[in-house]
């Protein structure tokens, strides 16, 4: 009874501090709304191709070349590609370098040399693609020839059919976050980690209040005192994580899968170990100092693990710091779960935050424990 007590006269004080509260709703709700709006585009998988403008010259005389490439020109232009021939005096390459043509292509004996415009990398890559194909089918065409005629005109009749020479296919394109749905995430997550401060004020607001001595002689343990400080502390931070998912999941639309209940897991054991790592570092250095260090750590820890904007080079020196950060674990766990529906991503996560939270507990209650006061 007496830690539900404690809880309850914890969760009541920290309700009493608006400008605590406000920061901790308001901060990341406008955040997530403002980069929300103007990253969406960063987050797109809409790529715009612009004009595809192909200029060629053939410089091998050979029949059954020409056809091949007349079939395949003809085909290319019913996808949106506009072919020219090279005249005499035209130097492909200059003009290629004067972003007059998207690509150029020599065609000869030995086979294409091909010329993309690095201005229309996207369009020139497309381009390159095609040739390649065409390169290809011909190629083969020419191989069977000299073996078995009867094959070879099976492949000609392939490059002179309606074919595409670019297939693309998507694999659930619908499963991927939008800038909202990241920001409604990341930034949820970083509120959890935000945790970390109340936990550092838990005793030392004691202290400076100068309530600790009637906290010492009140007819209760120094355990259940710090059992109940650590429950409504963690309670309070969980109640203003689940109105920032509220609040994003149906006034913004974001997505948040269809496990909750893992969801919650994973943020509930997030803001534990926020809340254990605030209290440990309030006892592991004094005063002012273990806020400095909580501040430094928790905005260092929620900039390389994304809060702000997704990192994706997990094999440089930046994706070795990312991986120490435990709103990275967070975020990729509740990623894998509302993208991907991989509901076991969420065991390792939960297990580590736990783990640590517990250590940072029992180092400070050992720590609490010798002292005489708070």
């Amino acid at each position: 009874m007496n830690i539900l007590n404690v809880a309850i006269k914890e969760i009541k004080s920290a309700t009493r501090e608006r400008r605590t509260l406000l920061f901790m709703l308001a901060f990341p709700i406008v955040l997530m709304l403002i980069l929300g709006t103007a990253l969406s585009n960063a987050f797109s998988s809409n790529a715009f191709v612009g004009e595809m403008q192909l200029l060629y010259k053939i410089n091998a005389n050979q029949p059954q070349l020409t056809q091949a490439w007349q079939s395949f020109s003809h085909e290319i232009e019913k996808q949106g590609v506009r072919i020219d021939p090279a005249e005499a005096g035209m130097n492909g390459r200059d003009l290629i370098k004067d972003g007059q043509y998207t690509a150029y292509v020599e065609i000869d004996a030995e086979g294409l040399k091909f010329y993309g415009n690095s201005k229309q990398s996207l369009e020139s890559n497309i381009l390159q693609g095609m040739l390649t194909a065409f390169a290809d089918r011909y190629n083969l065409a020419a191989s069977a020839l000299k073996s078995t005629p009867s094959e070879a005109k099976a492949v000609m009749a392939s490059i002179q059919s309606n074919d595409k020479f670019v297939n693309e296919t998507s694999l659930d394109p619908d499963k991927t976050p939008d800038a909202m749905d990241y920001y409604a995430v990341s930034m949820t997550t970083m509120i959890a980690l935000y945790s970390a401060l109340s936990g550092s004020f838990l005793f030392r607001s004691e202290r400076t209040r100068q309530t600790a001595t009637r906290l010492m002689a009140a007819p209760i343990s120094k355990g259940e005192l710090f059992a109940g400080k650590v429950i409504g502390c963690t309670v309070i931070n969980l109640m203003c994580v689940s109105i920032i998912i509220l609040v994003s999941k149906f006034a913004f639309h974001a997505n948040w899968g269809d496990h909750m209940g893992l969801v919650f897991l994973i943020l509930t054991a997030e803001v534990l170990l926020a809340v254990s790592l605030g209290l440990g570092v309030s006892y592991l250095v004094q005063g002012e100092k273990s806020r400095s260090v909580i501040m430094i750590f928790t905005q260092i820890a929620s900039f390389v693990g994304g809060a702000y904007f997704p990192f994706d080079d997990s094999h440089s020196i930046m994706g070795i710091v990312m991986n120490l950060s435990p709103l990275h674990w967070a975020n990729d766990a509740l990623m894998n779960i509302i993208y991907s529906d991989n509901v076991s991503a969420a065991w390792p996560t939960i297990g580590i935050n736990v783990a640590i939270a517990a250590a940072f507990l029992l180092i400070s209650a050992l720590i609490m424990r010798k002292r005489e006061a708070l």
